[in-house]
């Protein structure tokens, strides 16, 4: 998280579990313990190496963490943005040929099995 405030408004949300369970943001770490945080779509893990004497920078915490995040989650986040720049936005022009010939075979298709029911 980019500030500590982040941090606690995920926590308070229960995006942020350590060791798998949902934590508060007074919850201490120790070396050893995994944090799973889901931002943006993804979910990361995180496994807690050292623990720092004092605060420290930003670009000082990649010694004290290891990211064991998959990558098939990294790929399915760019999976999804692909998916979404497809489509037109809502409400934006008419439907297109394409657009119009989908929605007439998504209605005949549920039309269809209504009248199997």
């Amino acid at each position: 998280m980019k500030t500590r405030n982040m941090a606690t408004q995920a926590c308070k949300k229960g995006s942020v579990r350590v060791n798998g369970d949902i934590v508060k943001p007074s919850r201490d770490v120790y070396p050893g313990d995994t944090i799973n945080l889901r931002k943006n779509q993804i979910n990361y893990e995180l496994e807690v190496l050292d623990l720092p004497e004092s605060r420290v920078g930003a670009k000082l915490v990649d010694i004290y963490r290891k990211d064991t995040t998959p990558k098939e989650a990294f790929e399915t986040n760019e999976m999804l943005q692909y998916a979404k720049t497809y489509y037109r936005k809502k409400g934006v022009g008419r439907p297109t040929k394409k657009d119009r010939r989908d929605l007439d075979d998504f209605t005949e298709s549920t039309d269809e099995e209504n009248e199997t029911l």
